[in-house]
């Protein structure tokens, strides 16, 4: 569904989403094995697996498993449970202006308008 306004802040494209049962279903399971991990893990960490070489390896993989797991759980919610929306947005100035200008292609001299430099640095949308 699209709607024809151009106003700042109209939604321009709205698809909602799909709510699959299986995609709720794997999220679910997903969760069970991350909740499986992040008990190895604290038990491993209370039972002193990392003082020695394999454990510390073996608690590093394990904390990779729980964030590629809760990756996979967050791309299927964001996929399956978000609406895809777009909205009309206001467009900003090019960034170019903000780093070289055609008065400044030669150089500037050191310390010349270092105020104005200073201040073109801090909040680039700054007027002359």
């Amino acid at each position: 569904m699209s709607s024809s306004g151009s106003t700042y802040g109209d939604i321009h494209r709205y698809e909602p989403a799909r709510e699959s049962t299986a995609a709720a279903i794997a999220i679910v399971l997903l969760a069970i094995i991350e909740v499986i991990f992040v008990f190895m893990f604290t038990f491993g960490l209370v039972s002193g697996w990392g003082l020695s070489d394999t454990g510390n390896m073996f608690l590093g993989g394990v904390l990779a498993v729980i964030f590629i797991d809760l990756a996979f759980i967050l791309a299927l919610y964001r996929k399956e449970f978000l609406p895809d929306v777009v909205i009309v947005k206001k467009r900003r100035r090019k960034w170019e202006d903000v780093y070289i200008r055609e008065d400044q292609m030669e150089g500037t001299d050191f310390g010349a308008g270092a105020w104005d430099q200073v201040k073109r640095a801090v909040y680039p949308y700054y007027k002359r």
